[in-house]
């Protein structure tokens, strides 16, 4: 039997058109940190609301909220994300116009490739980081105890953790923020003579700053203080055996400082023009003393030579920017940002991203084109009790030969499923380019089959 598409109309269709998920995000690319956290105040009330809000419809939710990111993922349930939106609005306070100018509406293979970025840490703030995997899987788990997953969600959230495990098998984009600390502390060196001597202030307790204090410490590094505006450096700090600093030293630990080194995830700066003019030292110190102007048989006069001190370096190393731009325009301030440390990364850094970003879409597509193989199960299931039943008549009918039973039931049991093996392949093939629904015609045209709906129930 040929099943050839060659008079089917397959026209307008692909895999993606299948997928019933729909999402509504709102993260730091599409929100400003105001937004988010006026969000992240309902997230509790939020979750249970938004979890049920496919209530009139067989579908599913998983709520992903993080400190920066909220996220609603629904399967089969169509308008979720613009109810969700309401409800959003009904619950935080916020107008419907102001989340809807932050706010990102997905469907189809665009959500499970969403999803794949986020759980591969593509989407974070520090590109990379793995503890958003973390927070997905939980997700899920939430959902689960809720009663608000369905096949599909499963499916999805399950791929998701896989993909996220390729990328970091795959790929470095999981060692990049680490490679771009190192990147910086190497351009650093001209300016630094001794590391041990050196004394460095670190904002922030993060990703970024773990990696920047290991690096520091692989160099040498003694003298080192944190500060963190989210309040979190006395245990960042008493855990990797460093001085943390309080919010009232901090301008003057910033005077004292050789190096500062930003890597928090604020959205503001948090070192702006006027805190660093206020740590600027007037006065240049003596840089070194001499013994000039002996008179014979006298002794010779100190004189002190004095030079401009080095500059003060600041690293920035923020996403946003931790420090204002404006910085390096102070005198004696000599200011490196993740720009200028972009431009000196190797092929391999700057690759690592868009490389991982391809196993993510290559899985979206693939995720997209199987959950549309599923559609074709009805189909398929139909098929095939059909010609059992043809086959069962006809084994009805020979048993009344006990001989010629014995002999023909194998062969034409095997003869069956030969029958069935290319068109249940090219069903299924239909059914991942997207057109479960033309095989499904093909079939009904063919042979008397049951409605695969009924199956499908």
């Amino acid at each position: 039997m040929n099943f050839s598409t060659a008079h089917m109309d397959l026209s307008g269709a692909s895999p993606a058109s299948e997928l019933g998920l729909s999402c509504l995000s709102f993260d730091h690319h599409s929100a400003n940190f105001a937004l988010l956290e006026r969000i992240e105040r309902h997230t509790v009330a939020l979750t249970s609301a938004l979890g049920t809000v496919h209530a009139d419809a067989p579908g599913g939710a998983v709520i992903l909220a993080t400190c920066n990111r909220f996220e609603a993922y629904f399967d089969q349930a169509p308008g979720a994300p613009e109810r969700a939106l309401q409800e959003v609005a009904a619950l935080s306070g916020i107008s419907v116009a102001e989340l809807a100018s932050a706010a990102r509406m997905l469907r189809g293979i665009d959500v499970a490739h969403h999803l794949f970025s986020v759980t591969s840490g593509l989407e974070s703030m520090v590109v990379g980081e793995g503890e958003i995997s973390g927070q997905v899987r939980r997700a899920l788990s939430n959902a689960r105890r809720a009663g608000a997953t369905t096949p599909t969600l499963e499916q999805l959230f399950q791929r998701a953790a896989g993909v996220s495990k390729d990328v970091k098998r795959r790929t470095r984009v999981q060692t990049r923020g680490r490679s771009l600390v190192r990147l910086a502390l190497f351009l650093a060196e001209s300016r630094v003579g001794d590391w041990g001597g050196t004394r460095i202030l670190l904002i922030g307790t993060g990703a970024y700053a773990a990696a920047t204090l290991a690096a520091l410490r692989d160099r040498g590094a003694a003298h080192i203080a944190v500060h963190s505006p989210s309040g979190r450096a006395e245990t960042f700090a008493a855990a990797r055996g460093v001085r943390a600093i309080s919010p009232e030293d901090l301008e003057s630990e910033l005077a004292a400082a050789d190096i500062v080194i930003a890597c928090s995830t604020a959205q503001d700066p948090l070192i702006d023009v006027p805190l660093i003019e206020r740590t600027v030292t007037p006065t240049a110190r003596p840089y070194c003393t001499a013994l000039i102007g002996r008179a014979p048989g006298g002794s010779a006069t100190p004189f002190s030579v004095t030079t401009p001190p080095r500059p003060r370096l600041f690293i920035d190393l923020g996403m946003p920017r931790n420090i204002a731009p404006d910085a390096a325009q102070i005198s004696g301030i000599e200011l490196l940002d993740l720009d200028i440390v972009a431009r000196h990364a190797g092929v391999e850094e700057l690759s690592a991203e868009a490389e991982a970003r391809k196993i993510a879409s290559d899985a979206a597509q693939e995720f997209a084109a199987a959950q549309a193989e599923r559609d074709t199960v009805p189909t398929v299931r139909a098929l095939h009790e059909h010609v059992h039943a043809v086959l069962a008549d006809e084994l009805a009918r020979l048993r009344g030969n006990p001989a010629a039973s014995e002999l023909l039931e194998p062969a034409l049991r095997h003869f069956a499923g030969r029958l069935l093996h290319q068109p249940t392949l090219r069903i299924r093939e239909l059914g991942r380019a997207g057109n479960a629904d033309a095989a499904d015609a093909a079939v009904r045209a063919l042979f008397p089959v049951s409605d695969p709906d009924q199956h499908a129930a």
